[in-house]
């Protein structure tokens, strides 16, 4: 059964990042920061968060980096042939990829198993729908087994409509990148410079690192996450338990570093190392049990994030964020501005 977030409001045109924030003539840490702690909402700007953090305070940061993980192609079907972008989302244990087809930025719905792509230096085969109820995403046998590789030479960024020309690599990493893997950028951890990241550890925040690799998002059908390959390292997990049983908070950097430090809580409420798979969905049915604050990017209306925000701060207090937002004109998605939720 879907659940929708409580969460409600209307995102203008206007109101979507459609540029880094360095075009706009800012560093990345200079974008706006939105505060929402209890029912106190302060406007900032995120190079000063360190203000709204305190010594003991543990920033866990995913370390996925982004892929160039959109080619282009020639789609083979009965009817002929199409142009099309197929966006290499996930790679599964078997070798396979999940992939999304799409034309003039949308999905292409349409596919067959055993329907072909052509792309540069081989070719993509259709396998199955990744999942029985859509058709949306397919299981593909990738053109090449090198699929990193081949991304590196073929492959650029994945971009949506409201992102009006391509940008480079670099525009979707964070400084904590180390591990390619996600289809695209964890964006929470955009707006860090390696100066913040200095001036915060030299504060006495600590910071750790934790996995998972993104698959492509779900905008227009505002589906549920879909599994995510994660690792939550030993250390990172002794780092957890210290500092919860010494009175700091824990403060997740992305819906994504949620996902994953959720994913190694055990029953009595102890993080231990773990890895592999997670298919963790949080919301009303299973709240978040670690995590004391988020800082995230805005999500659009409807998006399962949401939910996940929810499930940390509250919807009430999610609410009171995303209203607050619109109304000093934030920007959303993954070159816009940023809110920090404290529990």
């Amino acid at each position: 059964m879907t659940v929708h977030p409580q969460t409600r409001f209307v995102l203008p045109d206007s109101l979507n990042a459609s540029e880094p924030p360095e075009a706009r003539g800012l560093s990345r840490d200079q974008v706006k920061l939105l505060v929402a702690e209890g029912s106190t909402i302060t406007h900032t700007r995120f190079d000063r968060i360190g203000e709204h953090l305190r010594p003991g305070d543990l920033l866990l940061v995913n370390t996925s980096g982004t892929l160039p993980a959109a080619v282009d192609g020639s789609w083979i079907t009965g009817a002929g042939v199409a142009p099309v972008v197929v966006h290499f989302s996930t790679a599964l244990d078997d070798g396979t990829w999940v992939v999304e087809l799409r034309s003039n930025r949308a999905p292409m719905l349409g596919g067959t198993a055993g329907d072909q792509v052509e792309m540069p230096g081989g070719v993509l085969t259709l396998l199955a729908p990744y999942q029985s109820e859509s058709n949306r995403l397919w299981r593909a046998k990738p053109p090449v087994p090198d699929v990193l590789g081949y991304l590196t030479r073929h492959g650029r960024p994945i971009s949506y409509s409201y992102v009006g020309r391509r940008w480079p690599l670099a525009s979707y990493q964070t400084v904590f990148a180390r591990e390619p893997g996600s289809a695209e950028m964890p964006s929470a951890a955009r707006p860090f410079s390696f100066e913040l990241v200095s001036h915060l550890a030299a504060q006495g925040v600590l910071i750790a690192p934790i996995l998972l690799h993104c698959g492509v998002s779900s905008l227009e059908s505002h589906e549920p996450p879909l599994p995510e390959r994660y690792d939550v390292p030993e250390h990172t997990a002794r780092l957890v338990n210290w500092v919860r049983a010494n009175g700091g908070r824990v403060i997740a950097v992305g819906t994504t570093a949620v996902r994953a430090i959720e994913s190694a809580v055990t029953t009595d409420g102890t993080v231990t190392p773990s890895n592999g798979w997670t298919d963790l969905v949080l919301g009303p049915d299973h709240p978040s049990r670690v995590v004391d604050g988020l800082i995230t990017g805005m999500h659009a209306p409807e998006a399962s994030h949401l939910l996940l925000l929810e499930s940390v701060a509250g919807p009430d207090a999610v609410q009171r964020a995303y209203t607050a937002a619109l109304n000093k004109h934030y920007l959303w998605h993954e070159f816009g501005d940023v809110c920090l939720l404290l529990c």
